[in-house]
């Protein structure tokens, strides 16, 4: 199943797929799996960045057995070949006034699958969504949202379920979410 998750701080260029490029041992293929194209000293670096973005450049490359310069030469240049896409605050929605989290499925009608790109693009901006997946199956999309209230909520709900586009959503409200700190490596 292909799932492309698109947060609030991309842009709809950041949501096309890279281009393909050859693979190689500086080159990571899309689709060539978690490791591809990664050495052992790659894996740490994004491993523990992963677990802890702010992680201090000299800490890193002490867990990762190299040299500062060096740790920030492959860091860079993790961040060009687009293995490490960005780094992140993960903001408690509850502590800004937003404690009502929900996920809600999103089917677009047949013909308004030329609207795919203008769907999300639309999404993000509203400051209600946190995340939009793109899925494969029988829903188009999966919205993470974050409202003040129920009321809140159900409004965001009506105005979506307004779009000509959409035809049909199903709210599933979240009653706790914990991040899991799993390697992903």
């Amino acid at each position: 199943m292909n799932m492309i998750l698109y947060n609030r701080a991309m842009t709809l260029e950041d949501s096309r797929p890279p281009a393909r490029e050859s693979a190689g041992p500086n080159n990571v293929r899309p689709g060539g799996g978690a490791a591809a194209g990664l050495d052992a000293i790659d894996q740490v670096i994004v491993r523990e960045l992963a677990r802890d973005a702010r992680l201090p450049n000299n800490e890193l490359a002490a867990r990762a057995g190299v040299a500062p310069s060096t740790c920030l030469g492959r860091v860079r240049a993790l961040r060009e070949r687009g293995v490490i896409r960005g780094y992140h605050a993960d903001i408690d929605p509850a502590a800004i006034g937003r404690p009502l989290q929900a996920m809600i499925a999103v089917r677009l009608q047949a013909d308004s699958r030329g609207h795919l790109r203008s769907f999300v693009a639309g999404m993000v901006r509203l400051p209600e969504v946190l995340n939009v997946f793109f899925l494969a199956g029988k829903d188009d999309f999966l919205l993470h949202v974050a409202a003040a209230s129920t009321e809140a909520l159900r409004d965001f709900i009506e105005r979506l379920s307004s779009n000509a586009d959409v035809a049909y959503t199903e709210t599933s409200l979240i009653f706790e979410h914990v991040r899991a700190h799993a390697s992903i490596l």
